[in-house]
């Protein structure tokens, strides 16, 4: 790593400093290049740990730190795949109102021209009886029954297309379901890389925080769950261990608890900084 840096600047300057993007290699270090379906599957080191204070857990620091340091879980190949697999289900949505609703019309008209025709074929009868002209009346009732053979079509059509939305929703719920169940699959298993990367990982951030202003490494404990310090000592410390390709943003209130506590952030962190002012940090996390 070279050696550290520090610059200042404002919070709207920071776009393309910042670490961001997916993770290069799922729970592999972050020097590799993506891979079919490894995208998305894991955030990049420098997105986690590219801003103090992180707004993350101690643990995905550390598992962020383990993989920008080319560590990789036991269960990546797994994640990918699971991943890939999620990704490749699609759940479409389907408007069964709609369908209904035109059903509901095409019957709505087509129940109107039955009574209409009743009403037509009714004037025919009454005019035959009394001798009157019935070529008017027999060109609507021939005028009605077209457009109701019409609306029967269409009726049927949308009978069946609503048939078919039925169909294609318990469908879609079957897949909504088998894709949840693969969402929890994974997520379950991005936790397993989680763990065992910062469980990994944890000895060397043990050693770091002898080296963090406010950090003891009496605070450890035996893992991350049992860490019992200063929370941004554990992000200083996280950061110090990692092998970053990206400069660290660090607002103005952690600088300054690095500086009452003796320290100086770009020694701290061993990376190059640069200072976000006017936004204050939460430094108790």
């Amino acid at each position: 790593m070279s050696g550290p840096r520090g610059r200042c600047g404002r919070p709207g300057d920071l776009a393309s400093d910042e670490g961001s993007g997916v993770d290069t290699g799922s729970e592999s270090g972050g020097t590799k290049r993506p891979t079919a379906g490894s995208e998305t599957v894991v955030s990049s080191p420098e997105t986690i740990l590219g801003r103090i204070p992180t707004g993350t857990s101690l643990r995905r620091e550390l598992a962020a730190a383990a993989r920008s340091r080319g560590r990789e879980s036991s269960v990546r190949a797994e994640l990918i795949d699971l991943h890939e697999r999620f990704a490749a289900i699609a759940t479409p949505p389907i408007d069964l109102d709609a369908a209904r609703r035109h059903v509901a019309d095409t019957g709505g008209e087509e129940e109107r021209l039955k009574e209409q025709i009743a009403a037509f074929r009714g004037d025919v009868r009454a005019r035959r009886a009394v001798g009157a002209e019935t070529d008017e009346a027999l060109a609507e009732l021939e005028s009605a029954a077209a457009a109701l053979a019409a609306v029967q079509t269409d009726r049927i059509a949308a009978e069946q297309a609503l048939d078919r939305a039925l169909a294609q929703a318990d469908h879609a719920r079957d897949t909504r379901e088998r894709r949840l169940e693969l969402r929890d699959r994974l997520e379950n298993r991005r936790r397993d890389a989680c763990d065992e990367l910062a469980r990994g990982i944890y000895p060397a951030f043990h050693d770091a925080l002898a080296d963090v202003p406010g950090g003891c490494p009496n605070d450890a404990g035996a893992d991350p769950s049992a860490y019992d310090g200063p929370r941004l000592a554990a992000s200083l410390a996280a950061v110090r261990i990692a092998e970053l390709d990206s400069p660290v943003t660090v607002d103005e209130a952690a600088i300054a608890w690095v500086n009452d506590h003796g320290g100086r952030i770009e020694t701290v962190i061993d990376t190059e900084v640069i200072c976000q002012r006017g936004t204050p940090g939460d430094l108790d996390g």
